[in-house]
């Protein structure tokens, strides 16, 4: 076993991918950490979230949750926690490395890893991840393309399919598509600022954001590591989440092993206690959850003292709504109990990073910080009686049939056309509709596709590793486009091409 730990000097590193001016020029007093946070704000892929699904997809009452408002909800619990957590780090003096400095640093570090948490998914929330996956899973077993045998040089018979022609890697970046992969693609290249780095954003940040960091061929589901549960980057980006990893140390040099970064446990944390309490809020306000199914979500709680205690409480308040003659006195209670329940999760989760504090720094932690708390059965079972009762509903489950016809139309669509373009077949091979299409296309999503396609092509003499790379990259500026779409452009766009009023 590694040795190896973790410091927060270096965990929160100010690099940047392109730098950033000195204060002593502009006057900017701002931390780098602070100036990552306004830029955020102020980008409008953080307000496209505004109209981009929580739980329920192109919902229309002003009252449910948009990606927006649970971002800024996390972003407010994630800063709870980095205060909680410093206070009782220099309080117990638990690290010579970590002081008030830090402790500022790091609250504006998770609070804009919240906002960004949720940055990089497509439209029509996690069920718009499911359809692009599994779109590709069969897609790239079908799909045939025209390859080069040498040099300027086609033969019509050399046709392979696209997982023949892509990497393995390549390959199952789509197959195993990730809006968390695709975060970090969209701030560091799509989100175009000043230049192809993206929003430039601080590597600290950066890191904080990569929840799983390992490669699309590296998962591992089966190994009960949390680090291996997902994919955290595309092939695409592999260098810089490499310059990411080592700049803030979260690389072992001598195993070459990578750890999560420390902030990303209470980013993940801050996520499920929104999610998992405003999912039941939500589907108490829609109608799909009662009074009643949360008594006997409560009821199903092993331990005796939570139990009795999470009921009283929801009783208590339901008493209260009842005595002040309130309109509804049910979800008045169980709005105040989830206000509550949050409260009561913060602190847990707090103490629970304390009490995990080495093995989190020594990149030993394989779980969650939910993982053998109090509030680990509770966190569970609310996320069970939101399943049950909210996402499988048939008015959801109808929502989302629409969402994979159009999701799936613009895959297929889209994905034609680019085929052969910027290729030395696309004259011959691309049809008139299909530039119709690639006209639809942002030129941002177009620039930063031939940015990379150059450099690459630059770089690289063997001329089928070009042609498989611009490949894959034209695959990816299809997904860009898609996930940059919000719920009610995705179906403007979708009624517009189909010909529906």
């Amino acid at each position: 076993m590694s040795n190896y730990r973790m410091n927060w000097k270096s965990l929160i590193s100010e690099d940047s991918q392109r730098g950033r001016t000195n204060f002593k020029i502009t006057g900017d007093l701002r931390s780098p950490f602070e100036k990552d946070y306004h830029r955020i704000l102020s980008s409008a892929s953080f307000r496209r979230l505004q109209d981009k699904t929580q739980v329920f997809p192109l919902e229309k009452n002003d009252f449910i949750r948009t990606r927006l408002t649970h971002s800024i909800e996390v972003s407010s619990f994630a800063r709870s926690l980095a205060q909680s957590v410093s206070s009782k780090i220099i309080l117990g003096k638990l690290d010579d490395d970590f002081g008030y400095e830090e402790a500022n640093h790091i609250s504006n570090i998770l609070a804009s890893a919240a906002l960004l948490h949720d940055i990089g998914n497509p439209p029509f929330g996690h069920f718009g991840e499911d359809s692009i996956r599994e779109w590709f899973r069969k897609k790239l077993e079908e799909i045939e393309v025209q390859t080069p045998i040498e040099e300027n040089y086609y033969d019509e018979v050399e046709k392979k399919k696209l997982n023949k022609i892509l990497t393995k890697q390549m390959c199952e970046d789509f197959k195993m598509f990730e809006g968390n992969a695709q975060a970090i693609r969209l701030v560091s290249k799509l989100h175009f600022f000043l230049d192809e780095n993206g929003m430039n954003l601080t590597y600290a940040l950066l890191n904080t954001l990569i929840k799983y960091p390992v490669s699309s061929t590296s998962i591992d589901r089966e190994c009960n590591d949390i680090r291996k549960k997902k994919m955290g980057y595309y092939f695409a980006e592999q260098e810089l989440f490499n310059k990411i990893v080592e700049g803030t140390g979260t690389k072992d040099k001598e195993t070459g092993e990578v750890y999560r970064h420390p902030l990303t446990f209470l980013l993940e944390a801050a996520d499920d206690i929104a999610y998992c309490t405003a999912d039941v809020e939500d589907g108490v306000k829609k109608g799909f959850i009662h009074f009643e199914d949360l008594l006997e979500c409560i009821s199903s709680i092993k331990d005796e003292t939570l139990k009795n205690n999470l009921m009283e409480k929801l009783e208590y308040f339901k008493k209260v709504g009842v005595d002040n003659d309130y309109e509804n006195p049910e979800i008045y209670g169980i709005q105040r109990w989830i206000v509550s329940l949050q409260a009561i999760f913060l602190n847990i989760v707090s103490n629970s990073f304390i009490k995990n504090y080495t093995s989190i720094m020594n990149g030993e932690m394989k779980t969650d910080i939910f993982k053998d708390t109090e509030i680990e059965e509770i966190v569970k079972e609310l996320k069970k009686l939101a399943t049950k009762k909210v996402f499988n509903s048939k008015a959801i489950i109808k929502m989302e049939i629409a969402a994979n016809n159009i999701l799936s139309f613009f895959l297929e669509n889209f994905m034609n056309a680019f085929l052969y373009y910027d290729t030395d077949l696309s004259e011959e091979k691309m049809t008139g509709i299909d530039q119709k299409f690639i006209d639809i296309i942002s030129d941002n999503y177009l620039h930063i596709y031939k940015h990379y396609s150059k450099q690459y092509e630059n770089n690289e003499g063997n001329k089928f590793l070009v042609f498989q790379y611009k490949l894959y990259l034209r695959l990816l500026l299809v997904t860009d486009y898609i996930c940059g779409m919000t719920d009610s452009y995705a179906k403007t766009l979708y009624q517009e091409l189909v010909g529906i009023d």
